[in-house]
């Protein structure tokens, strides 16, 4: 049975399943002179360049998403809290117009 290659592309998406050496990674995610998006040093697909100054603003906007996702659900279980504590009043109708 033949050898299986390790890293190539698919459909035009890189891949690469060789065991990364600590060097290899590092300078797999920084790379000045290149593009935003790079190849990953391992598994499927690309990773961000942090070599490049949009590649942060990708990452603090992210960052800056989380964190009002995360703010506004605390916000939500207080009120969820607060409304639990309080009274409910229910009022039936009991007019059959029938």
């Amino acid at each position: 049975m033949a050898d299986k290659p390790t890293s190539g592309e698919i459909l035009g998406v890189p891949y690469n399943f060789e065991r990364p050496s600590v060097s290899r990674m590092l300078s797999s995610y920084w790379k000045p002179g290149e593009g935003m998006l790079v190849e990953k040093p391992f598994g499927v697909g690309y990773t961000l360049n942090l070599a490049n100054w949009r590649s942060w603003v990708v990452v603090l906007v992210a960052g800056a998403l989380l964190y009002q996702q995360e703010t506004s659900d605390s916000e939500t279980d207080d009120r969820e809290d607060d409304a639990a504590d309080e009274p409910v009043e229910v009022i039936v109708d009991d007019d059959n117009d029938d």
